[in-house]
């Protein structure tokens, strides 16, 4: 009966093993067989039957990787290909394209790649986090949150965006603010890509009920490696804005020029900041700046703490109106990519 216990036992493990075809050889020349699901911003996820959770591993700690998967490859000169991803012979790699075609390149041209299904929850990435502060003197209390969503195609990605934050004190007029965003950008050639945005803004610093703004334009990655990126675009702009003092809306159109800086390789620390600025091409002598930086770390469980800054800034602010908004948030979230 013992045998026959260890005859199944071993069949199991055999079987397990032919089911885990994915392997990575680290530079210390250990070994670990799993499902690697990923690579983004300098960081491997790799699921194993042996862990409840992932095992996070550094891109510049693995020597090699052997993989049947199929998944969505971004590379350094702007090329996004869909296939499998195999050590040749050190440090050479191949990338084995659906189409047939073999792509032989060094393994740190490689920026991001990730599992390719069909399935919707594959492509979709989140992330949450919420912050609240109270102070005795005067009753002051501060609520606030932070949602996103994205879902990445071979081709393109979509991501909405929303931000919340009340702020109450005794003698001191109630803070509100909100601000959310859908985006969508279609990857071009050699690292270009055309992008479109829609926002909404509402504070009560600026007395700004509602601002709506429709952008689109082109944008390149000048900088797009595995512990960086920097990006620059710009294109033309609609707004329409609401004031508390004034009835009408008010309709204007923009031109506007950005920038978008991400670093990811500082080990858990993760900082992106984004400026726009837009003058304005109806209201002459006006212009506005928003800007943002966010800077998170990395815990356990895929939970995180982040700090932030958003600031909206309009040299032509509207009577009894500041020109200057700021919110500076700090809380904890949690993701799920």
């Amino acid at each position: 009966m013992k045998r026959i216990i260890t005859l199944i036992t071993f069949l199991l493990f055999i079987s397990s093993s032919w089911a885990q075809k994915d392997s990575l050889v680290f530079t210390n020349n250990n070994i670990m067989v799993g499902e690697v699901k990923s690579m983004n911003k300098g960081v491997v996820t790799v699921e194993t039957d042996y862990s409840d959770s992932d095992f996070k591993i550094e891109w510049e700690k693995i020597a090699e990787l052997y993989s049947e998967r199929s998944y969505l490859i971004t590379l350094t000169d702007g090329r996004r290909l869909n296939g499998s991803i195999s050590t040749a012979q050190a440090p050479k790699w191949n990338i084995y394209r659906i189409n047939g075609d073999t792509l032989t390149l060094e393994r740190d041209e490689i920026v991001y790649f990730k599992s390719y299904e069909k399935d919707f929850w594959s492509r979709l990435s989140v992330s949450l986090d919420a912050d609240y502060s109270f102070t005795r003197a005067n009753n002051f209390s501060q609520v606030g949150g932070r949602a996103n969503l994205g879902y990445t195609a071979p081709r393109w990605w979509l991501k909405a965006s929303y931000s919340l934050l009340r702020s109450n004190q005794d003698d001191v007029e109630p803070v509100r603010r909100q601000d959310g965003s859908l985006s969508y950008r279609k990857f071009l050639p050699r690292d270009w890509y055309f992008t479109s945005v829609f926002s909404f803004l509402s504070n009560t610093e600026q007395l700004l009920n509602l601002r709506t703004n429709l952008k689109a334009g082109m944008g390149k990655y000048i900088i797009h490696t595995n512990q960086s990126y920097l990006a620059v675009e710009g294109g033309l702009s609609g707004v329409n804005e609401n004031f508390e003092n004034q009835r009408e809306n008010l309709n204007s159109f923009e031109a506007y020029v950005g920038s978008e800086l991400n670093l990811y390789d500082i080990g858990d620390w993760n900082l992106l900041t984004r400026l726009i600025v837009y003058p304005s091409i109806t209201e002459s002598g006006r212009w506005r700046i928003d800007y943002s930086l966010d800077t998170k770390y990395d815990l356990p469980l895929d939970f995180y703490v982040k700090a932030g800054l958003t600031l909206n800034y309009d040299n032509q602010a509207v009577e009894g109106a500041e020109d200057l908004d700021y919110v500076v948030q700090t809380g904890i979230g949690w993701e799920f990519n």
